[in-house]
C-alpha cells in the first residue's frame, strides 16, 4: 500500500513510533525516523535495514532542529511524502503527579514541548510541503483528548491521568482541524489518531479495571495501530481531511 512512499515520523523510536516505523517499511515504504534516543533510532534504522530506513537526531521543539530533520530526510530519500508526529516530550514527573500537586514550570515544560512541539513541527512541515507541492501530516492525540478519564481505574495503583495530558491532546485534535482548513486547496491533507491505552507494563488493578470498559481485547498493543495508519498513509485514503479518527476497541463509548 505504501510501495515507493517515504514517511517521516517524531518520535520513530519510541512505543508507538517503532510500530509506525516497521508499519512503514513492512507494506514497501520507506522512514525517516526522528527521534532524540541515538542509540534506539540507530538501532531501529539497522534492523530496518539502512536501505529502507534513516534515522535522524531531532528534537520537535527547536525549528532549527525540524527543518534539519526534514532537509536531511528530503536529501536522502528525495522527497517526503507524508509525516507522522508521534513525539511526546513530557516533563520527568508528568506520569506521577496529582493535579494538586501539579508545579507552574513542570507546566510550562509539557504544554511547550508537547503541544507547541506539535504546532512547530506542523508549521515547518507545512512550509516544507508548500514548497514540494504536496503532503499528509498525521498527528498522535489520545482518547484522553477526546473523553473524560475514567478515574476509578487509577484507584489502587500509583498512576494519574495528569489535566495537561488531556489539555494537549484535545490541543493536538484541534490542531489538526484547523491545519486541515488552512491547508485547503494546497494540495496538503492532515488527520490525526486517537489511540486508547497502549501496554507497557501498567499494573494488573488497572489492567483489568481499563479491559472491563472495552469491547474485546481490551488494552492494545502499539502494532494494533498500524491499519489505521497505514491506511491514512495510502492514496486510499486520500478523501480524508481533518478528521479524528478514535482507535480504543470501544473504551470511549
Amino acid at each position: 500500500m505504501l510501495k515507493n512512499n517515504v514517511v517521516a515520523i517524531t518520535g520513530g523510536a519510541g512505543l508507538i513510533g517503532t510500530a509506525f516505523s516497521k508499519a512503514v517499511v513492512k507494506n514497501g515504504g520507506r522512514v525517516i525516523i526522528g527521534d532524540i534516543s541515538c542509540d534506539k533510532g540507530i538501532d531501529l534504522q539497522n534492523k530496518l535495514g539502512v536501505d529502507k530506513a534513516l534515522f535522524i537526531e531531532a528534537n520537535t521543539s527547536d525549528t532549527d532542529s525540524i527543518d534539519k530533520f526534514l532537509a536531511l530526510g528530503k536529501n536522502h530519500f528525495g522527497k517526503i511524502d507524508s509525516a507522522i508526529h508521534c513525539a511526546y516530550l513530557r516533563s520527568e514527573n508528568q506520569a506521577s503527579t496529582n493535579f494538586e500537586e501539579l508545579k507552574a514550570d513542570c507546566l510550562k515544560d509539557d504544554l511547550f514541548h508537547q503541544l507547541g512541539g506539535a504546532i512547530l513541527f506542523s508549521q515547518r512541515l507545512v512550509s516544507f510541503f508548500k514548497e514540494q507541492g504536496y503532503g499528509n501530516l498525521i498527528h498522535v492525540a489520545s482518547i484522553q483528548g477526546v473523553s473524560t478519564p475514567k478515574f476509578e481505574h487509577y484507584q489502587g495503583t500509583k498512576m494519574v491521568s495528569p489535566i495537561e495530558y488531556s489539555a494537549i491532546k484535545s490541543g493536538i485534535i484541534s490542531i489538526t482541524r484547523y491545519l486541515a482548513k488552512y491547508c485547503k486547496d494546497k494540495n496538503i491533507r492532515v488527520n490525526c489518531i486517537s489511540p486508547g491505552g497502549i501496554l507497557d507494563k501498567q499494573p494488573e488493578v488497572f489492567l483489568e479495571k481499563y479491559n472491563s470498559t472495552c469491547s474485546s481485547k481490551g488494552m492494545l498493543d502499539s502494532k494494533d495501530l498500524d491499519g489505521t495508519i497505514v491506511y491514512l498513509l495510502s492514496n486510499m485514503s486520500k478523501y480524508i481531511n481533518g478528521q479524528n479518527i478514535i482507535i480504543d476497541d470501544g473504551w470511549s463509548l
